[in-house]
């Protein structure tokens, strides 16, 4: 199922399963975030009413996710909380379950099924929204991207849990 196979494949698989916290949606770029309860994954797309969505079918940056742990190290390194996730601009954020270790695996969110891809680095505009400091804070815990695999309904308080390794 992964195009990559990675010794470290064995152990995702052994990672308990986390939940969907929070939503959200870019209308537009540089706009602000929509929180939302639910949004359609849309295969090889991203997510049914962000902007991104459809400009470069089949990349890898389709969606971005971002762990509440990963929030809770932002706001201790900058000194801001609480840190609301429209703040950060990522799609998703989850808990419960170590992003850094799903990176290259397919993963279950609610009905849809994703692969993670790269990390998500932060950007030079987390300097503005979290002030001098901003993007050091977040290295490191940026979140992830990753690339919808098949399409599908996330809603807030879904699984996330990482899917059975196959070399097929």
């Amino acid at each position: 199922m992964n195009k990559r196979p990675n010794p470290l494949d064995r152990y995702a698989a052994n990672l308990a399963p986390g939940s969907v916290e929070w939503i959200g949606l870019r209308p537009r770029r540089r706009e602000p975030l929509q929180s939302v309860s639910e949004a359609r994954a849309l295969a090889e797309l991203g997510l049914e009413g962000d902007h991104r969505t459809g400009k470069t079918p089949g990349s890898g940056r389709q969606v971005t996710l971002i762990s509440r742990e990963f929030i809770a190290q932002i706001e201790h390194f900058t000194g801001l909380e609480p840190i609301e996730p429209t703040t950060l601009r990522r799609n998703i954020v989850v808990s419960g379950i170590n992003l850094n270790a799903l990176r290259r695996q397919r993963f279950r969110v609610g009905e849809a099924v994703f692969e993670a891809t790269q990390l998500c680095h932060p950007c030079a505009r987390m300097e503005e929204a979290l002030g001098a400091g901003g993007v050091a804070a977040m290295l490191g815990h940026g979140g992830l991207c990753a690339k919808i695999i098949v399409s599908g309904v996330i809603r807030l308080g879904d699984a996330v849990s990482v899917m059975e390794f196959s070399d097929d």
